[in-house]
């Protein structure tokens, strides 16, 4: 029941300009168990921060949202297991060498092997399916390999439900649509373009309750990625 979102802008934006988009995303999304957010930094690497409170509940937030970024990823958790309700587990997750920030939403089917061997190699830290799935993209990634192949392989690899986003260390932002119970649209706030899960809501009522200023109304087709760069 998590939702998510990536955000890209041409010219850098505080990252609080998104956070009445962040609080209604949510209150409707029936996340409130953590959340996390991962952004392009003044120095160009990539910058995270991650708590177990909700969002609305967090006066981290107030720090996190004066940054200014061109690129950004926030994750609101709603875990299907509780007993996952922990920092080790609260989304998104950093790659190791910086390359690029990683965030699910839905339940991935076939991750339980994979987990036993990233755990023999010291790999695991938390209990979330999430977790194994950006070990397996850590193995995966190259330079020159299309991002939205590795989701789309990714997704073929674990099967279940599951939307996935990455934020890349160049700064391009992408959303695979690949949760059929939780739809994926991109639009537009202004000069942000952005791609987000829509609230377990089978039709447009994210527009109406959570972003109804969106412009530019697209719904990402299942196993599609919407690349914002």
């Amino acid at each position: 029941m998590c939702e998510h979102f990536v955000a890209h802008s041409e010219r850098p934006f505080r990252i609080d300009e998104l956070f009445p988009f962040v609080e209604k995303l949510e209150q409707y999304g029936i996340a409130g168990f953590g959340w996390g957010a991962s952004w392009i930094a003044a120095g160009g690497e990539l910058a995270s921060y991650r708590d177990v409170r909700a969002f609305r509940d967090d006066p981290g937030r107030r720090v996190i949202g004066r940054i200014d970024t061109t690129s950004l990823l926030v994750h609101l958790r709603r875990p299907s297991r509780l007993s996952t309700r922990t920092l080790a587990d609260t989304q998104p997750f950093d790659d190791p060498a910086g390359r690029f920030a990683f965030s699910h939403n839905g339940d991935l089917r076939d991750y339980r092997a994979r987990r036993r061997a990233f755990q023999a190699d010291g790999r695991i830290h938390g209990r979330a399916d999430t977790e194994v799935a950006e070990r397996w993209l850590e193995d995966a990634w190259r330079l020159d390999a299309p991002v939205d192949e590795l989701l789309r392989a990714l997704h073929q690899t674990f099967g279940g439900q599951a939307n996935l986003a990455v934020l890349a260390g160049d700064g391009r932002a992408y959303h695979y649509a690949g949760n059929g119970e939780n739809p994926v649209f991109t639009f537009r706030l202004g000069d942000l373009a952005l791609a987000s899960t829509g609230i377990y809501s089978l039709d447009r009522s994210f527009f109406r309750y959570v972003v109804p200023a969106g412009t530019e109304r697209h719904l990402v087709q299942l196993g599609s990625t919407a690349a914002l760069a």
